[in-house]
């Protein structure tokens, strides 16, 4: 299983529009062949920070659905970034 996790940064003025022009790729994303869960959230605590978590059950599915990543703009109107891939060994309850 892969975690892909981290958040992005924005123009705080602009973080709401693109959370929402992030919707498509949200329903695209839970919708594919692997993908367990995919949300993209504007931080409550921060008005520039966009949370990003995805969970995925393998890679190829991660990569299949990846194709050529975001678009050119959303990828302009992210400032800064730090998102995560991380595989998982093991699992349970919380």
């Amino acid at each position: 299983m892969l975690i892909v996790a981290g958040h992005l940064l924005v123009d705080p003025s602009a973080r709401d529009a693109y959370v929402a022009e992030c919707r498509a790729v949200v329903e695209s994303a839970r919708a594919a062949a692997g993908c367990l869960d995919f949300t993209i959230t504007a931080d409550t605590a921060d008005p520039a920070r966009v949370n990003v978590y995805e969970r995925w059950e393998a890679e190829e599915p991660l990569l299949a659905f990846r194709g050529s990543g975001p678009s050119q703009d959303q990828e302009t109107a992210i400032l800064d970034a730090d998102v995560r891939r991380y595989e998982i060994a093991s699992e349970g309850p919380a």
